[in-house]
């Protein structure tokens, strides 16, 4: 591969190779023959500052502490860009690259790609896997200045992209429409885990913590998450329905981590109710596999009726039944591997936990059918070929480029075009 081979991957949102769509697009374009440099941040688990991982070289920043506040994340925000101008720069000097290939949140990462597609010419694919004014709109629950600034920066993402990859069809939509990019520069890449990698395990008893059952959520921990229902319905399950037998295990972390465990507190259900932070994904997958049933209580909105939640392609990959909110993208990963209750009704959410734990037999045919699904069309490995082509789009459009800029006596197709005007 001799033109366009050098990749930069900026994300922002979180550290490699944690972030795991992040980190299987990096791996799978290193097996295809690019090279490939990564700045993202750092946390508690990844510290260093550079390190070459699987060839992939790795450059790291810090972030200020995370908040749940407009000021907060305009100070990472802030403190974020500053990083990766420079770690661009150093990367530039170091490996050079010919594409960028930024990843949102935020969708300010245009203003690094545009300035090195300004001054060096390089392409930009933009790889959007967040739809932020959305997001603003279901943190804050408004649409105010910066709901309608973050709108404006979205135009310029996708304004500054060659190409931009998709998550599902809906965000291929919005590309389409609000990003007003022609069809055949979009690709849908979705998320689904490599089931050679994302493997049920033995089941362990001991995280049922002498409970009949186990049900299981694993995600971040953010007010748009709609955890609080999730919390409503243990309530529900524990004190109207006297059911007393469930555990409940809650994996990540996030900014209403601390709020929700008081929520739970306050709603006497703290001894159900288990949260873990986030753990190994050797413990992942171990109480994954445990659990009985899985759950996604994302609440109805704009955002979460749009996007398309790795946890319910998680969930299916280790054949678990699903209990998760009525909800456009949700309902077409999981087909008839979930249950979908009334939005926004933590009763009904308890109640679809209550009839799957209740009838083994359906919980087996819906964890069968979720697994199928993964296997025939949803994995990781069946998106490959879509994030190659993405990259071969970039490739042709440059070829493209450089074949119309020549004089028509060396472009054979200028040649012929013009052949056919003076006739």
């Amino acid at each position: 591969m001799e033109n366009f081979s050098r990749v930069l991957i900026i994300v922002e949102n979180l550290p490699v190779p944690f972030d795991r769509r992040v980190w299987m697009e990096a791996t799978a374009l290193q097996e295809a023959g690019y090279q490939v440099s990564i700045i993202c941040p750092k946390d508690k688990t990844f510290r260093k500052s550079y390190e070459v991982i699987d060839g992939i070289h790795i450059y790291r920043h810090p972030l200020p502490a995370e908040q749940s506040s407009i000021l907060g994340y305009v100070q990472e925000y802030l403190s974020a860009l500053t990083w990766e101008f420079r770690l661009a720069h150093r990367v530039w000097r170091e490996r050079g690259f010919d594409i960028v290939h930024i990843c949102n949140p935020p969708d300010l990462l245009f203003l690094v790609a545009g300035w090195f597609k300004l001054l060096k010419g390089v392409r930009v694919i933009f790889d959007h896997h967040d739809l932020n004014p959305e997001l603003y709109e279901a943190k804050y629950e408004r649409r105010d200045i910066f709901y309608h600034l973050l709108r404006w920066t979205e135009r310029l993402t996708f304004a500054t992209a060659d190409v931009v990859i998709s998550t599902n069809q809906s965000y291929r939509q919005v590309a389409l429409s609000r990003g007003n990019k022609p069809p055949e520069d979009v690709f849908v890449v979705r998320s689904g885990p490599a089931l050679s990698k994302f493997q049920p395990t033995l089941a362990n008893s001991k995280w049922r913590r002498d409970r009949k059952f186990l049900v299981g959520y694993v995600g971040v921990m953010g007010e748009q998450e709609g955890i609080e229902y999730l919390l409503q319905a243990v309530h529900y399950l524990v004190y109207q329905q006297n059911c007393q037998d469930i555990h409940f295990v809650l994996i990540g972390s996030g900014p209403a981590f601390s709020k929700l465990q008081g929520l739970a507190l306050d709603l006497g259900i703290d001894e159900f109710v288990e949260f873990t932070g986030r753990v190994s994904n050797e413990e992942l997958l171990e109480r994954l596999s445990t659990c009985d049933v899985c759950v996604n209580p994302d609440r109805k909105n704009q955002l979460n009726e749009y996007s398309t939640m790795n946890k319910i392609m998680e969930y299916m990959a280790l054949s678990k039944p699903i209990v998760q909110f009525d909800l456009l993208e949700g309902k077409r990963s999981a087909a008839g591997a979930s249950l979908y209750a009334e939005p926004n009704n933590a009763a009904d959410f308890a109640d679809k936990i209550l009839q799957l734990l209740n009838d083994p037999e359906q919980c087996a045919r819906m964890g069968q059918e979720g697994r199928q699904r993964m296997e025939d069309k949803l994995e990781w490995w069946h998106q490959v070929p879509k994030l190659l082509n993405a990259y071969a789009r970039v490739t042709a459009k440059v070829a493209s480029n450089r074949l119309n800029d020549l004089p028509v006596a060396d472009n054979p197709t200028g040649a012929l075009l013009g052949g056919r005007a003076k006739t």
